[in-house]
């Protein structure tokens, strides 16, 4: 029930930043619908096609009325939301830490291998944002320094990790989900970033 509610979670607050976006762009409401969808689901679609298992929303339409209550509600609230401390990008730190839970514990429900389901819930994390910034023409945190990537790769590995020790997985997603979203929300408000690549500078 716990994964249930997250993965409905991770839909809806990625949905929210897909609809910020849209409105930042002033497009009409197919537009913010195209915009929420897009985001909410892709990341979730891209694991399924991967895993070789039924697309999550093509068996439940809740995922895709999810979408559109979002559109909705952003279509009206807009506005107040973008009032509040940078909503788009703690809003995409909460999809990220619920999302790579959720992209590890489908991987590891089929059996796939442990780096295949780290992979899966960087993926499921991820992918939904990029599509986001691709489309929009926005510059992505995907190539920005600070802590994006790292913190889904964090909250996944932590989510496996805690599993094979024996801890139950509602535990084990709730940790895991708190430190992903502990790492974003440092590079969100507090700059972290990891050491970047240096090249010589020398002949």
């Amino acid at each position: 029930m716990l994964l249930q509610v997250l993965d409905y979670l991770g839909v809806a607050v990625f949905a929210i930043t897909g609809g910020i976006v849209a409105s930042r762009k002033q497009l009409d409401f197919i537009g913010f619908l195209f915009f929420a969808t897009v985001t909410g689901i892709g990341g979730g679609t891209l694991r399924d096609l991967l895993l070789g298992v039924p697309v999550f929303w093509v068996e439940n339409e809740t995922y895709l009325l999810v979408c559109l209550m979002v559109s909705i509600f952003l279509w009206f609230a807009a506005h107040w939301v973008e009032r509040l401390n940078k909503p788009l990008r703690w809003a995409d730190a909460i999809g990220v830490s619920a999302y790579c839970v959720m992209g590890a514990a489908k991987a590891m429900s089929v059996g796939d291998t442990v780096l295949v389901a780290i992979l899966m819930g960087v993926s499921t994390a991820t992918f939904g944002g990029i599509l986001r910034d691709t489309i929009a023409g926005e510059p992505s945190s995907l190539v920005k320094p600070e802590i994006y990537l790292s913190a889904a790769f964090a909250g996944a590995g932590g989510f496996v990790a805690l599993i094979h020790l024996g801890l139950p997985p509602a535990g084990s997603a709730g940790a895991a989900g708190l430190l992903a979203l502990v790492l974003r929300g440092g590079a969100i408000e507090l700059g972290w970033t990891l050491p970047g690549y240096r090249g010589a500078t020398g002949p």
